[in-house]
């Protein structure tokens, strides 16, 4: 059986690295982007299993990467847990009703990111 595949988007090396070492730690094959855009290119050519999402990224937000993702062929699978600052509760149903799986509020932990990633069934 293959691993399962992550793929982190966000602008902030430091979160893509903390985040990395907690999937990795789950048992997950980890790639990275820095914005939307490469993130949909990556999508392009392998779909992953998960994509940890930042809202606020330059270039290509998570938002509008979300909703190109969800519009690509296979881009239904991957489930999507926003890691966002935004405690507003519109921002999380605009999230919710894009297609995320689920969010997750930075800052977060290996636990909190465990049990998320639980509930959406990815471990």
């Amino acid at each position: 059986m293959n691993p399962k595949t992550c793929l982190i988007v966000d602008d902030s090396r430091i979160i893509r690295k903390v985040a990395r070492r907690i999937v990795e730690g789950l048992g997950f094959e980890v790639d990275e982007a820095a914005d939307g855009s490469e993130a949909l290119a990556f999508c392009g050519g392998v779909m992953p299993d998960v994509v940890l999402l930042d809202w606020g990224m330059p270039v290509m937000d998570g938002l509008t990467f979300l909703q190109r993702l969800r519009a690509m062929s296979g881009g239904d699978r991957p489930k999507v847990l926003f890691c966002t600052i935004e405690t507003r509760a519109d921002f999380i149903a605009e999230a919710l009703s894009a297609g995320a799986d689920e969010y997750v509020m930075k800052p977060f932990d290996g636990e909190i990111l465990q049990s998320k990633l639980s509930e959406v069934g990815a471990v």
